[in-house]
């Protein structure tokens, strides 16, 4: 019936709704969706809850030892009253020591009975919070795996219903509905071998009974299943929508828009409601249906074995052949309630079994989804370099001067040889990338400087379709290099792919002569201080946020660099200075002071080259000027890439490029591009704004 059942639900627990995806990447997955359950989620569940074999081992004794007593103590009552009690009526002089054993026969198998459901309810905690505990801690260190990609396609309120909601109905599975299912299923075993050992005939009627109570069951189990599938996927869609109403709740109100929000919850409250009404009208119907089926054959047993009892009717079973008498109506009559009343239970945690599986699911789709590859080999390390000599030396301790490290037998020249697939263009740049940079003799080494060139770089989010157009492009070493244009132009994207959030599908990224996809992501990462325009602090001290930037980072170096980005003032004036606990994103800080929080935060990196994206976009123009000052002092010495929609921040650059739908239309500085009066000049002009 279970196998069935699950067939049943998995095919039919199809969901469909419209999903939502922002402009230039797939559709956001997390909401109403086609669902089915994963191939192998049970055996997956089961395979962490069998890691304490020691303790389901336990619990197994002891619920086989419960169903045990239970049906003992029933099937005792035979004896009971045909062997102790009926001989005592009308006795003259009756002994009752043989029925007081037999009553504390009887309270030894009850007090066994308890103490086995007790120890194994004791030990499922254990089990239970250990496999969840173990789930969690996968399921996070997995998340820490995933490419970004995953997290600009999947709302984060639906992620977070993976480790509250889903995880919560798997608890309850572990620690009541497979337990209890596997109880009730030993009860109603052991209960119909009692039958057997009573009365075959009765063991066949009951049989016949238990068919047609099986039907009954599939079919309302197989809707609720299909229901509480659905409960769970909008449930999580639900948990997204109001975490994305809660951080927008400003802005919700300033457009005045708390009743279109509220039309749109109430929509998707109206769907999650819709499912759990049904899964649960389903689900609590199918256990009174089962009682009063097993009231029902309590009242065709108690009329058809006491008439047999009364008129002597010829019985048999497995303990031999013998009249009914009262005993074993009695005993029949208990006994059947023991088969019937599991059945019951068994389908009525079956559908908690089928919401914990579909959050399973949703768990395991979490965990099955494929890590961030990285199939680079060069490592970013110390060293230490005379720049009279340009010799270099690996070491394990800070000098100030970092070098990439090619990994044996590579001496560099797999960058070039990549190239020359590409065009003649290609190996042209890759050449004097090679020959620009500055390598030990053994080419193993390559000293960090911030030489970054594209090459006929094409890239879209939907690789169907291109953000990015064959571009190409080159920051020298220690070049502030700025990117503008209007909204969608690319800007942000470039800078996306030089950290390799997203890797690129044609042409090649060189950094110091080396393809990007030949570094170790982490390195690269390393080496590329970033600030982005929405600002992310932690809960922690104002110390603490800093330190984000270099973990082992000491206070001086943290003050330090909050000094240089002129955020050192403004630190001291609050109530606990540098100890100052900030909490829900630095909520009481204003967006200008959580940007220079960000902007010390890359300073104490104190990374080689750097990307600005539109740090300063937050400032107002009297902050900015003392900002800009500090950011001057950052960026000497090191390539930096500056994206701003404020022009008056880039006029200073070496390098301005202007893109216009991911294609670089002008390059060239401040001056240069003025004198062009091209698109530049109309944007710094004011004649063409940049929106």
């Amino acid at each position: 019936m279970t196998n069935a059942t699950v067939a049943d639900v998995t095919d039919d627990a199809v969901l469909n709704d419209a999903d939502r995806a922002p402009e230039g990447l797939p559709p956001i997955e997390g909401g109403p969706r086609k669902q089915k359950f994963k191939k192998g989620t049970i055996k997956r569940v089961l395979g962490y809850i069998f890691q304490y074999k020691v303790h389901v081992a336990v619990v197994i004794v002891c619920i086989i030892l419960a169903a045990i007593a239970q049906a003992g103590s029933a099937l005792f009552l035979q004896t009971l009253i045909d062997n102790y009690i009926m001989p005592l009526v009308g006795a003259a002089s009756p002994n009752w020591a043989p029925l007081i054993e037999a009553l504390v026969f009887m309270g030894i198998l009850y007090v066994i009975g308890i103490f086995c459901t007790w120890l194994y309810s004791f030990l499922l905690v254990t089990v239970e919070q250990g496999t969840l505990k173990k789930i969690r801690d996968q399921m996070f260190a997995h998340q820490q795996t995933l490419p970004i990609r995953y997290f600009d396609t999947h709302e984060h309120g639906d992620i977070m219903s993976r480790y509250t909601n889903d995880t919560d109905t798997l608890r309850q599975a572990i620690s009541q509905s497979f337990p209890q299912m596997f109880s009730s299923a030993i009860t109603a075993l052991t209960a119909f071998i009692a039958i057997c050992w009573l009365s075959v005939p009765y063991a066949i009627f009951v049989l016949v009974f238990c068919v047609v109570l099986l039907c009954v069951i599939k079919a309302l189990v197989s809707r609720s299943g299909k229901y509480f599938v659905k409960q769970q996927v909008h449930l999580g869609d639900v948990n997204a929508f109001v975490e994305e109403a809660v951080n927008g709740q400003k802005v919700i109100k300033v457009f005045n828009h708390e009743d279109a929000t509220q039309a749109e919850f109430d929509d998707k409250n109206d769907q999650l409601y819709v499912a759990s009404s049904k899964a649960n009208i389903f689900g609590n119907v199918t256990m009174p249906v089962v009682n009063n089926m097993g009231y029902l054959l309590y009242v065709i047993s108690a009329v058809l074995c006491g008439a047999a009892a009364l008129g002597g009717w010829a019985n048999f079973g497995i303990s031999g052949a013998a009249s009914f008498t009262l005993g074993t109506t009695i005993s029949l009559l208990t006994l059947s309630r023991s088969f019937v009343n599991p059945i019951g239970q068994v389908s009525q945690q079956f559908n908690m079994v089928m919401m914990a599986l579909a959050g399973a699911s949703r768990i395991f789709d979490l965990m099955d989804t494929p890590s961030e590859t990285d199939n680079g080999s060069v490592q970013l390390v110390n060293v230490e370099y005379d720049e009279n000599t340009h010799e270099m030396r690996e070491t394990d301790h800070v000098t100030g001067y970092w070098a990439w490290k090619r990994e044996p037998g590579d001496n560099g020249q797999r960058s070039m040889d990549y190239a020359k697939t590409l065009s003649e263009k290609a190996y042209e740049i890759a050449k004097k990338s090679r020959e620009s940079a500055i390598t030990s003799p053994d080419g193993r080494l390559t000293l960090l400087r911030g030489d970054v060139r594209f090459t006929d770089v094409t890239f879209g989010y939907d690789p169907a379709k291109p953000v990015l157009h064959d571009i190409t492009w080159f920051a020298k070493p220690g070049q502030k290099m700025a990117l503008v244009g209007a909204t969608g132009a690319g800007k942000t994207t470039i800078t996306n792919l030089i950290n390799r959030f997203y890797d690129i599908q044609e042409g090649m990224i060189l950094y110091d002569g080396i393809n990007v996809n030949n570094i170790r992501k982490p390195d690269l990462r390393r080496s590329l201080g970033i600030v982005l325009q929405d600002v992310n602090l932690f809960t922690g001290t104002v110390m603490d946020n800093i330190r984000y930037g270099k973990l082992d980072a000491t206070d001086e170096e943290c003050i330090a660099a909050a000094k240089l980005t002129n955020a050192d003032s403004f630190i001291r004036m609050l109530p606990e200075g540098y100890n100052t606990v900030l909490a829900g994103d630095g909520s009481g800080l204003s967006q200008g002071q959580r940007q220079l929080i960000s902007i010390a935060r890359a300073a104490v990196a104190n990374t080689p080259a750097m990307i600005l994206d539109e740090a300063t976009s937050s400032i107002d123009t009297r902050t900015e000027e003392v900002v800009q000052a500090g950011m001057d002092n950052l960026m000497k010495g090191r390539t930096v890439f500056v994206i701003a929609h404020r022009l008056s921040t880039v006029r200073n650059s070496d390098v301005i490029m202007v893109l216009d739908h991911g294609r670089i239309i002008e390059r060239g500085n401040h001056d240069e591009l003025i004198a062009q009066h091209g698109e530049y000049y109309q944007l710094y002009t004011g004649a063409v704004e940049l929106e």
